[in-house]
């Protein structure tokens, strides 16, 4: 029986040995640097949110997987973004680029800020225009405000 116990105590003290890491990372320490920077520039396409480099889904370590192969291979950055986007689209790339497909993406925070000063310059002119005008004092009326600023009206102030 105690033979058994030690038996399993050793046994979960070794667990931990037999788990397989995440990721195999490069024996080049800059190949491996490089890997990550390109990682974090890449969605993961599981979370959405989140780069490859920060994700724990199984999609995730499998683009990581193919960034380190490309990386050791000697493929270049924009060689190994062209790969991965010709194979799950732009939306793989966090910040996406700037071309004729993805313009509004780009330009529409500005268009939405123009159209709006442009609604609000209107609605402002629009109020002003609307704006009640009173029209002229009549004499007397005149007479008797020249009577109230002198302080001769009512009451003889």
């Amino acid at each position: 029986m105690l033979k058994t116990v030690s038996f399993l105590l050793l046994l979960l003290l070794a667990w931990p040995g037999l788990a397989q890491p995440l990721d195999e990372t490069l024996p080049d320490p800059a190949q491996e640097q490089r890997a990550r920077e390109i990682s974090r520039e890449l969605r993961c396409l599981v979370c959405q949110n989140q780069s490859i480099e920060d994700s724990n889904a199984p999609l995730a370590r499998d683009l990581r997987r193919i960034v380190r192969e490309r990386v050791a291979a000697g493929d270049s950055d924009s060689a190994i973004l062209d790969y991965l986007v010709a194979r799950y689209g732009e939306w793989v790339l966090l910040k996406p680029r700037f071309s004729w497909q993805n313009l509004l993406l780009w330009l529409g925070p500005l268009l939405f800020l123009v159209i709006g000063g442009i609604v609000v310059a209107l609605v402002l002119r629009r109020q002003r225009s609307a704006a009640p005008v009173a029209p002229p004092l009549s004499a007397e009326e005149q007479a008797r405000l020249e009577l109230l600023l002198k302080g001769e009206g009512e009451g003889g102030r």
